[in-house]
Order: structure tokens, then C-alpha cells, then sequence
């Protein structure tokens, strides 16, 4: 087994692979931007490396800096997360050339996958039904000579990356060539990867992935489906499963296309086949993998029962699954919110600053993934997501209530966050009885503030001021965020002030720092 590795990310991802990897006895390596130095995944890494400035081009997405902080600290494999560098071809090929191990499928699937374009010839060539759409990039010029073939409206996306970025919507032939310059730049910003392709929006439909698990020995399954059809603006905000829709017999024959999938690229390691489902016709077409780990992957492992993280870790290192098909067995209903610093009531601007309080919710059936706490500061070079809030049921309904309760129960003062459109979100009696679709929430859904919501939040922020004085009070009006050498992260999780790096050393956490 691996005996460290480096994690390519920041913020909660970054913080739960290394919980895993802290389980499994392995020694985990952080890198961090100059404002990320006093994020909680610095703190709780066994090493930690500075790699550049705020803006993700100069650190995160910095793979030679990222490379060369991984051989100094002799690290055997890199876990990308999710996001910056974990579908780059040429960081999974840099990696296997430094002798590295990528904890993610083997580069000549990431070409073939990772890339929507090359991923729509792949599956067109073995029989799978894909919207329609160009095969390959297109510049300026070509969209607007393709468009008229393939028909209004359409999508202009990304060939790299995820996360809604990089997708414009065309309503007419006169927005294409400003669509593709800003789908482009973003894709670009994002990426790395300027690259854009032509898609037919097909609406209303759903949005039905199926996470799938491969190993380096041919053997792959299928972990279910969610359903994430409540976007904005092509962005997830909630997934569950299982979907409300699907009947078992298509849930069978998607999770079945979703294996014939990896198994037809060599895929292994974790992986999302996505399709978009026509519940009024029962049919769903390939829309693209995303190679590697997903935003709402804690969704499926509540219902699977499995570490995905682990077993990612696991099939990196060259180990069989384990187990076949017919044992995965799903129970219950999950439900995952995204939560983000975005006011709901002011078309979602971002609400970047610090945050003076927070307080998770717990209970049965809770789970919080997180890296955010009192007195952090929220850089604005990053996605706005601060924590995915998880809830688990017998059904779909007691998944609901939890969800209701643990919203309530979550507070985070200081900046505004979209809490306030779950909780209304899940009221809708269009969500409740599953009528949704990806159009949904910007054609069918409007924030409405309620006085009760607005007396709630009044209190809470009150309290997180009296709380925050007291604490300024106690440290003598020092500042909550750190401003030196990030303190130690001991594995009890409480964080102390350690008077020395040779202290630090010796309590077996330390902090190293390049020198770039």
C-alpha cells in the first residue's frame, strides 16, 4: 500500500481524502495557495507545501510546481480530487512519467473519456445513443455554419472540466460567436482547455448519472444512480438517489450502459457515466464521464456502504474490487445540498468575506462535508461552495425531513449563503413529488422571502456577534485568521498553537514549506 500521498486540491475534498488516507495509515501532503495557508486541509496534512498565488493558474492548476513538490516529498501516489487537475490528460501522463501513481483511471481513458468530444465518439462508435450534436471542437466560424444543421436551441460547452463551467446557451444564430468567445474564456480560466463543441438542449429532461467502479484486472460495476436534475445555470445544487423517476428496469439497463462504458475504455478507478432521461418517453442519451470523483459522491455512499475514496486508493494500487454486481445493495434514500456563499435573494451574487460563526447540524443520518469555521476568510479566486450537507433515510420522504431539520439546525454568519433556497426548494411541492427538470429552477422557480426565515436569521447573526466579540475579547482583539505558519491539526482535530516547528515535529504533524 501506499505510504504518502499528495492531494491536488483544497477545501473540503482535500480535507476528506485525507481522512480516509489517515484511516488507512497513510501519510497525506497538502499544497495550498498563498490564501488558502490557514485552510482546515493544510492544518490536518502530515506536510504541507506553498505552490503559488490565489489565482488557480499559478497554483492549483500549476501541475510542474504540483509535481515538483510531490518528488521532493517522496510521495508514491497524487489524488487530484475533484475539479483543477483531475481530468487532465497531461497531468496523469506527467505523473505516471515521474514514476508517480495518479489515483484515477489510466490516461489513455482519461483521452478517451475525460474529453466530451472524444467521449461522444467513443460512445457513438459503440452504439450508444448521444445528443445531437458536432463531433469535434469548433471555432467561431464553424459553430455559426454548424448551428443551423443541428437546430436552436443549443448548448455551447466545454470539451474539458465540469461543474457547469464553460456552457452557454443559444437562443438564436446572432449569439453564437459571442456564446463560443465567452464559453471559451471560461473553459480556458478553468481548465486550462479553450476547446468547445455544439449540443442540441434538449428540454425538459432530467439529469441521471450512474457511478461506476473499475479495476486494473476487467472487472467494473455499477453503484446506482443519482438524480441531478436541480441546477441553475447548468450547476448543481442538489442531487439524490434514487432518482424519483426511474423505473427499475431503466435504472437496470443505465447502470448496465454505465459499465459497458468502462469496460469497452480499459476504465478504471471511479468514474460518472451522465445521461440525460426523457421521463415522458423512458429514453436517456450518453451525455458525458466525468473521470474521476464527483461533487455528490457521499450520496451513493450512503447507499452503497462504501468508502469511495478508499476504494479509489485501493484500485490505484493495483487491488481487485473485491466484490461483483450482485453484491452491491442499495438502501434508502439520500439527499446531498451544495452549500455556497451565493444570496438567494440577489440572483445568487457571490458573498465573499468572513465568516464570524458557524455551526454544523449532526444527528441521525447527517453527514457534513466541510472545511470552512469561525473567523475564515472566503477568497474569491475559488468556486463559492463552502460545504455538502448529506442526509440519509429509510425513503425518500424521511431523507426530505432530515434534510429540512438539518438545514435549520445550520448556521454560518458573516456571509450569505443559499441555505434559505433549500429549505424553500424542498417545500415545493413540484420537488416533493419529483416533478422536476434541469430547466427548473430558471424557468419554474422563484426565491420568496418569508418573515419567520428572516426573524431566524436575525437571531442567529446576533448570537455569532456576541460569540465573536467574546472570543476577540479573550484573545486580546486578536485576529481569527491566521496570518503566520499555519497552527498544528492533531488527530484528535482540535487545533493548538505549537510554540515551535521542532515541536511540531516531534508531536508527528509538521509543516514544511518550498521555498518557491
Amino acid at each position: 500500500m501506499f505510504k504518502k500521498i499528495l492531494v491536488a486540491n483544497r477545501g473540503e475534498i482535500a480535507l476528506r481524502v485525507m481522512r480516509t488516507c489517515r484511516e488507512m495509515g497513510i501519510a497525506t501532503v497538502a499544497v495550498y495557495s498563498t490564501v488558502d495557508r490557514s485552510m482546515l486541509h493544510v492544518r490536518y496534512a502530515d506536510e504541507a507545501y506553498h505552490i503559488g498565488e490565489g489565482p488557480p493558474l499559478e497554483s492549483y492548476l500549476n501541475y510542474q510546481k504540483i509535481l515538483e513538490v510531490a518528488k521532493g516529498a517522496g510521495v508514491d501516489a497524487i489524488h487530484p480530487g475533484y475539479g483543477f487537475l483531475s481530468e487532465r490528460t497531461e497531468f496523469a501522463e506527467a505523473c505516471a512519467n515521474a514514476g508517480i501513481t495518479f489515483i484515477g483511471p489510466d490516461p489513455k481513458s482519461v483521452i478517451l473519456l475525460g474529453d466530451k468530444v472524444n467521449a461522444r465518439r467513443t460512445m457513438i462508435a459503440a452504439g450508444v445513443p448521444v445528443v445531437p450534436g458536432t463531433e469535434g471542437r469548433v471555432t467561431s466560424d464553424e459553430a455559426v455554419r454548424l448551428a443551423p444543421s443541428i437546430g436552436f436551441p443549443l448548448l455551447i460547452k466545454a470539451s474539458a472540466g465540469g461543474g457547469g463551467k464553460g456552457i452557454r446557451l443559444v437562443k438564436s444564430p446572432e449569439e453564437i460567436e459571442g456564446a463560443v468567445r465567452v464559453a471559451s474564456s471560461e473553459a480556458q480560466s478553468s481548465f486550462g482547455d479553450g476547446g468547445v463543441f455544439l449540443e442540441r438542449y434538449l428540454s425538459p429532461v432530467r439529469h441521471v448519472e450512474i457511478q461506476i467502479l473499475g479495476d486494473k484486472h476487467g472487472n467494473a460495476v455499477a453503484l446506482g444512480e443519482r438524480e441531478c436534475s436541480v441546477q441553475r445555470r447548468h450547476q448543481k445544487l442538489l442531487e439524490e438517489s434514487p432518482s424519483p423517476v426511474l423505473s427499475q428496469a431503466t435504472r437496470e439497463k443505465m447502470m448496465a450502459a454505465g459499465v459497458a462504458a468502462a469496460k469497452a475504455s480499459g476504465y478504471y478507478n471511479a468514474g460518472t457515466v451522465e445521461f440525460l432521461f426523457d421521463p415522458a418517453t423512458d429514453e436517456f442519451f450518453f451525455l458525458e464521464v466525468n473521470t474521476r470523483l464527483q461533487v455528490e459522491h457521499p450520496v451513493t455512499e450512503w447507499l452503497c456502504g462504501r468508502d469511495l475514496v478508499r476504494d479509489q486508493i485501493r484500485i490505484a494500487n493495483g487491488e481487485p474490487l473485491g466484490f461483483t454486481q450482485e453484491d452491491v445493495v442499495l438502501r434508502g434514500a439520500a439527499i446531498e445540498c451544495r452549500i455556497a456563499a451565493e444570496d438567494p435573494y440577489n440572483n445568487y451574487l457571490p458573498s465573499l468575506g468572513r465568516i464570524d460563526y458557524v455551526n454544523e447540524p449532526s444527528g441521525p443520518g447527517v453527514r457534513v462535508d466541510s472545511s470552512i469555521f469561525s473567523g475564515i476568510e472566503i477568497p474569491y479566486f475559488y468556486d463559492p461552495m463552502l460545504a455538502k450537507l448529506i442526509c440519509w433515510g429509510a425513503d425518500r420522504t424521511q431523507a426530505i425531513g432530515r434534510m429540512k431539520r438539518a438545514l435549520r439546525e445550520y448556521v454560518i454568519a458573516g456571509v450569505k449563503t443559499n441555505i434559505p433556497f433549500h429549505l424553500q426548494l424542498l417545500d415545493d411541492q413540484r420537488f416533493i413529488d419529483g416533478q422536476v427538470h434541469t430547466g427548473f429552477l430558471d424557468n419554474d422557480f422563484k426565491m420568496i422571502e418569508p418573515e419567520e426565515y428572516a426573524e431566524q436569521e436575525r437571531v442567529a447573526l446576533l448570537v455569532a456577534a456576541v460569540m465573536s466579540h467574546n472570543r476577540r475579547a479573550r484573545n486580546g482583539a486578536q485576529p481569527a485568521v491566521m496570518t503566520g505558519p499555519a497552527s498544528s491539526w492533531r488527530d484528535s482535530g482540535r487545533e493548538r498553537q505549537l510554540a515551535s516547528r521542532t515541536a511540531s515535529t516531534q508531536q508527528g504533524n509538521r509543516w514544511r514549506r518550498s521555498t518557491g
